[in-house]
């Protein structure tokens, strides 16, 4: 933020300007993210073999579970030094981003192991049957050996945007999940080796995407720093980084729990539930992973606003972002709708699978152009560090919402109950997310009139005392 082009972008540019130039990089890697999470199953689906591609859909929630972890130090950690660059506190900022990278390192150990050792449990508990069971568990012990190139690449896609750097952020994205596109058709059908392909080319995918990181850093190119010696525990970075980081990684935590729920209820269906559920969740994902990349994308904006108190700028950036993002995710949900078979046949091609899938994305279709509205109040409220309020939400679309309401439907409509537990979640979390983000706004907005006051006060007094001066 030291860059005078980057202060330009974020404090004086042009709205609409500076949201684009903020949230297309983020849009666009987001976008190579969704091809990379379709790539799997799209490719899985060419083998004709339905069971693989329910085994993939039970190892996927498992698989995020790290993705979550990384967004605690990447989401937390951009909300924290895009708040300090507005401050003009940049060795805080330094301090902050090598505290993320070597937090990374130690948790992705920490959670790989913990995952390899109780593999057997899990599966279990996902609901992985005879058929499923030897493939899922393929497919996630190649995975979680990457476990801390995981978490780095998770991270640092978001902290590069805290300093303006958008594309670079999108760049590491983009080749990771290039080399995860390329090699999957090569590994799962040239070479035959099916799931454990597709696995193998998540793994260097991942590793790719985390060095890409390390290397922009070790190049000297960031005003930031991953160096082992600006690593401190003091000053309440780790609080601080965790206040945001947690609550925001709570949704993919749910997420990937109300997965493996959905997928253990799903499985007293047959695997071919399972696998049509799995596909489904595909067909949401791609106006739910454009939208989140709008988000993400204006998060440091909003934070540089918070930070640097530029409270009217605030609510502009804002205004045009949730109108962008209603257009957006309507759009995006209209295509979706229009083309429910022809996407649902890239995956499947098991009549049973395939009328249950159609039938659960259009079910899910229901809710999805609000996707872009909830996204962006969310990373508004991390973005004002609202700590509390990022909790509430995170862990009522997925959690305290979804997973009663998923068995009260289960019980009074069966099995597409299930599905639409999620669009009746996402309007009630969405309802949530305005109420707290106007009392928040609020309560942020009373105590800057406050400080105005105090301010105005101050320097009235000091004229006084100084026409008193001259007077005597």
């Amino acid at each position: 933020m030291n860059s005078p082009n980057v202060r330009e972008i974020f404090q004086k540019a042009p709205v609409p300007k500076a949201v684009f130039q903020n949230a297309l990089p983020a849009m666009a890697a987001m976008l190579m993210v969704l091809v990379y999470n379709l790539a799997d199953t799209f490719f899985i689906g060419q083998t004709h073999d339905a069971f693989q591609v329910a085994a993939v859909s039970l190892a996927t929630p498992v698989f995020l579970i790290f993705m979550a972890v990384g967004t605690i130090f990447g989401v937390g950690g951009t909300s924290v030094i895009s708040r300090a660059m507005g401050q003009g506190k940049q060795e805080y900022a330094k301090k902050v981003c090598a505290f993320c990278m070597w937090s990374c390192i130690a948790v992705g150990i920490i959670l790989s192991a913990i995952l390899l050792i109780f593999m057997d449990s899990i599966l279990g508990l996902v609901g992985a049957s005879a058929e499923t069971w030897s493939l899922a568990k393929t497919y996630l012990t190649i995975v979680i050996s990457s476990g801390p190139f995981t978490l780095i690449s998770s991270c640092y896609s978001n902290i590069i945007r805290a300093e303006g750097q958008s594309g670079k952020a999108m760049m590491g994205q983009i080749l990771g999940n290039l080399f995860n596109i390329v090699l999957d058709p090569v590994m799962i059908l040239v070479l035959g080796w099916n799931i454990a392909g597709a696995a193998i080319a998540t793994v260097i995918g991942n590793v790719a995407a985390a060095c890409y990181y390390l290397a922009y850093f070790v190049r000297g190119k960031s005003t930031l720093s991953i160096h082992p010696k600006d690593v401190t525990f003091k000053e309440g970075i780790c609080k601080n980084v965790l206040a945001i980081g947690i609550p925001a990684a709570l949704g993919p935590v749910m997420m990937s729990v109300s997965q493996m729920v959905i997928n253990s209820q799903m499985a007293g269906y047959g695997d071919m539930a399972i696998a049509a559920m799995g596909v489904a969740m595909k067909v949401t994902t791609i106006t739910g992973m454009i939208c989140m990349g709008l988000g993400q994308g204006i998060q440091p904006l909003l934070g540089y606003c918070v930070g640097a108190q530029l409270w009217k700028r605030f609510k502009e950036v804002l205004k045009f972002s949730l109108l962008l993002a209603l257009g957006l995710g309507t759009a995006l949900t209209g295509i979706c709708y229009l083309f429910t078979d022809q996407i649902v046949s890239a995956f499947l091609t098991n009549p049973t699978a395939f009328h249950y899938s159609v039938q659960f994305s259009k079910i899910l279709l229901a809710t999805s152009f609000l996707f872009g509205v909830f996204y962006v109040l969310i990373n508004a409220l991390q973005a004002m560090g609202a700590a509390t309020e990022s909790l509430i939400i995170s862990i009522s679309r997925q959690g305290i919402i979804f997973i009663p309401t998923l068995f009260i439907l289960k019980t009074v409509i069966g099995m597409t109950g299930l599905v639409w537990a999620q669009p009746v979640a996402d309007v009630f979390s969405l309802l949530l997310a305005c109420l707290l983000y106007m009392r928040i706004s609020k309560k942020m907005m009373a105590n800057k009139e406050l400080l105005h006051k105090k301010k105005t006060g101050k320097i009235a007094l000091l004229y006084r005392l100084k026409g008193r001066g001259s007077e005597a």
